[in-house]
């Protein structure tokens, strides 16, 4: 059962808080179950056209880890260093 909150900005459409909420559930299974990298980059793709800037990705990225316990920067860092087809794993 989860006990934290997802961080988002009041600036966001629903549709885009739906989008990143995706990503950090992303962000979960890979620390919970595996996701395959392909799942991974494409919900951080959708995530940095609504997050564009890396200053607010570092702080939003902060605020899950600090909330969940979760690091999306090195989930998706590791994402990054793999190939299609892998399942990311951390």
């Amino acid at each position: 059962m989860k006990e934290y909150q997802y961080p988002f900005s009041y600036d966001w459409s629903t549709d885009e808080i739906i989008d990143v909420v995706k990503f950090f559930e992303s962000i979960e299974n890979a620390y919970e179950k595996g996701i395959k990298r392909e799942a991974l980059m494409s919900s951080y793709r959708r995530f940095k056209e609504i997050v564009p800037s890396m200053a607010e990705e570092k702080t939003i990225f902060k605020e899950f880890e600090q909330s969940s316990g979760y690091s999306s920067y090195h989930a998706v860092k590791k994402a990054k260093e793999h190939e299609d087809g892998t399942l990311i794993r951390m």
